[in-house]
């Protein structure tokens, strides 16, 4: 890790002491050791010098036409997560007797596990027809506005109530159909190029209009406010814990997990996880997520999927014969195919859940107790079983929640407002913000409980979800407002992010911008300019592909392989 920054990152060490605290009350936790750029070989002064240089300012900006600061902390927030994730993780090590006594992480290292699945997709193979991944992504967003005035988020994942609730506006299902495509590869691309026909047959209707053809499509719909803090925020995950068991196993040999650095001298690094076993039934991104976490302390997981396969296992751009996104998330899992549909299929689940130290599951609301596979169920085979359910809003919404994706978690939290300044109309960034801290937050949870296993002998219930992890990224009461230094600066070559010493001296920057002319210098020249000025300022990455082959990187990301055909960033600790 760098010692080259001495300004610690407070947001990211606050939400690491406030999920420590969460984990275990009252319980003086070893702190983690934090900065900004860890084994990144730059100098990252703040949150906005990582999102720069990690690719989030690209990845946020992709839908508006140009790099955009998210106006949040969120890698800060990610880094905080993952610090707490570390800590904990390690407890649970010592207390299996392992040896660990000290954890690293960083801001950027954050930042490019949330980039992770469209760093995969940049660096997988191309095919000789298709255009370069990061000249493909013509800019849109997904919100829409009505004839009074009010901006909605929609969701469906059925093609066919998506036709039906444009047919009730009346939009032809073939100009619809152009739509479908974009909306739901927004998730993957970060952009939502719908066709100006559904824009504009929106823009004729009232927001009475668009409830009701929602509510009779089984359409999601969410109306976007401005204010970016929400009244209620609810606990990170939510603990019920079982009854007491029997002492548990100790440790067994380190399970290989995808993207761990292998050790500076010989034999593999025994893990904080190594020895326990997590199954998990999970779709998309969120639940996947807390599994790789896990798999990569040192868990051995097993994925259940339907027969055949997870249908995202194809989705392009694959890396060999899988899709490189599914890759980035479920890399290293065992697979057992399962129909959940069938007796046979949920007692594969059972026998496995009941060898196993957690078990973890997205499925919608109502799904485990119609499977007869909730929490009681599993736990009454096998008590010293932590139970997981990752959600997308919780009880928050009550018995009928709309769907729990993160576009409308998103919208919900107040995150969609804030992640954008005041000058700006409030909308979701397509980036998928609260699924990957989602994932973070369930897996933070598993860790929680698992601690609490080696304290107290029990197993629990650990329920977390979209809207409570969004609840971590601190925002203000009102949407910040901006001003040109606050955006990238473009150059002759790319884009530069001034450093906070140009909003310290305000009037100093402008006059050596106004004096060389905005664009007329490349990125270099602009680099060494601002620097003679006493002015930092860090290079925007707008190429995912380009990153992964940046020097200065690569103690961070691993390239692609001939196991993983796309680069990937290494685990984001590191123990002493």
């Amino acid at each position: 890790m760098s010692p080259r920054t001495a300004v610690r990152p407070v947001v990211a060490a606050a939400v690491a002491d406030r999920l420590l605290r969460h984990t275990a009350p009252g319980d003086p936790a070893a702190r983690p050791t934090l900065d900004w750029a860890g084994p990144v070989g730059m100098d990252l002064p703040d949150e906005r010098a990582v999102q720069a240089a990690c690719g989030l300012m690209h990845l946020h900006g992709r839908a508006t036409g140009g790099p955009a600061p998210l106006a949040v902390d969120y890698a800060s927030v990610v880094a905080g997560v993952l610090a707490a994730q570390g800590v904990t993780a390690a407890g649970i090590g010592r207390a299996r007797g392992l040896d660990l006594r000290e954890v690293r992480t960083s801001v950027a290292q954050g930042a490019l596990l949330a980039a992770g699945q469209y760093l995969a997709a940049a660096t997988a193979p191309a095919p000789d027809d298709r255009p370069p991944q990061e000249e493909s992504y013509p800019a849109g967003l997904a919100t829409l506005e009505t004839s009074d005035g009010a901006r909605v988020e929609l969701e469906t994942l059925d093609p066919l109530a998506w036709r039906e609730f444009w047919a009730r506006l009346g939009v032809p299902p073939a100009v619809a159909g152009r739509g479908w495509g974009p909306f739901q590869q927004r998730f993957a691309t970060a952009v939502c190029p719908l066709p100006d026909a559904l824009r504009a047959a929106a823009r004729r209707r009232t927001l009475r209009d668009l409830r009701a053809a929602a509510y009779d499509t089984g359409v999601s719909l969410l109306t976007l406010g401005a204010d970016p803090d929400p009244p209620v925020r609810p606990d990170p995950w939510r603990l019920t814990p079982g009854h007491p068991v029997p002492p548990l196993r100790a440790p067994g040999p380190a399970h290989p997990a995808v993207g761990v650095p292998a050790p500076r001298s010989g034999g593999a690094p025994l893990l904080p996880l190594a020895g326990l076993r997590v199954v998990e039934s999970t779709r998309r991104v969120q639940g996947p997520l807390a599994g790789h976490v896990l798999g990569m302390l040192g868990a051995e997981v097993i994925r259940i999927e339907p027969p055949g396969g997870d249908p995202m296992r194809w989705l392009p751009p694959l890396a060999g014969d899988t899709s490189a996104r599914f890759t980035a998330l479920n890399a290293g899992k065992r697979v057992v195919e399962a129909d959940l549909t069938t007796a046979r299929g949920r007692e594969t689940v059972r026998a496995l859940a009941a060898e196993a130290d957690a078990f973890v599951h997205n499925w919608a609301p109502g799904k485990a107790d119609r499977f007869g596979l909730a929490a009681p169920d599993l736990l009454a085979a096998r008590p010293a079983l932590v139970y997981a359910w990752a959600s997308g809003f919780g009880d928050t919404l009550g018995d009928r929640p709309p769907l729990g994706t993160d576009y409308l978690a998103q919208v919900h939290s107040g995150l969609a407002a804030a992640v954008r300044p005041a000058d700006e109309p409030p909308a979701p960034s397509l980036m998928t913000l609260t699924d990957v801290l989602g994932g973070l937050v369930c897996a933070q949870g598993v860790l929680a409980a698992l601690a609490h296993r080696e304290r107290t002998g029990r197993g629990g219930r650990v329920e977390s979800s979209l809207v409570s992890a969004a609840a971590l990224v601190p925002r203000p009461a009102h949407r910040v407002r901006w001003t040109a230094l606050d955006r990238p600066l473009r150059t002759a070559d790319g884009h530069l992010y001034l450093g906070p010493e140009a909003r310290a001296r305000p009037e100093a920057a402008r006059r050596l911008l106004d004096r060389a002319g905005r664009s007329s210098l490349t990125t270099e020249e602009w680099t060494r300019r601002l620097a003679e000025a006493g002015l930092t300022a860090t290079p925007v990455h707008t190429d995912l592909a380009a990153l992964a082959d940046d020097p200065v990187f690569k103690a961070a990301v691993a390239p692609p392989d001939t196991l993983i055909g796309h680069a990937r960033p290494h685990a984001p600790w590191e123990f002493a």
